[in-house]
């Protein structure tokens, strides 16, 4: 049996899957997962600037201490460099964490 694996479907940001599908087609921005707290922007843009030029970078903060909580987003100029991003960083080490990179709808 090979089940079919569902699509997270972002309720808040798009009103069908399919658009979300049409922004995610687009987009150039990757979601940044399993960072450790003490990671900042300047530690992500060095690691992922590697690839390309990257053209922005936003670290989550935790709502009510305002400090990092193990995620980001990080935009690249263009979408081939994002593809590559996910493609040659996710696994790779940063600040002693495996991170995880996955293309972000935006």
């Amino acid at each position: 049996m090979n089940p079919k694996k569902k699509l997270y479907w972002d309720r808040s940001h798009y009103d069908s899957p399919e658009s979300q599908m049409r922004a995610l087609a687009k987009s150039s921005t990757l979601y940044v997962g399993n960072l450790a707290f003490s990671t900042r922007a300047s530690h992500l843009r060095a690691h992922f600037s590697t690839l390309g030029p990257v053209a922005a970078v936003h670290v989550g903060l935790d709502r009510f201490r305002k400090t990092p909580c193990g995620f980001a987003f990080v935009e690249y100029e263009s979408r081939a460099h994002a593809h590559q991003a996910v493609a040659y960083l996710t696994g790779t080490k940063l600040d002693g964490r495996v991170i995880r990179a996955e293309l972000d709808a935006g």
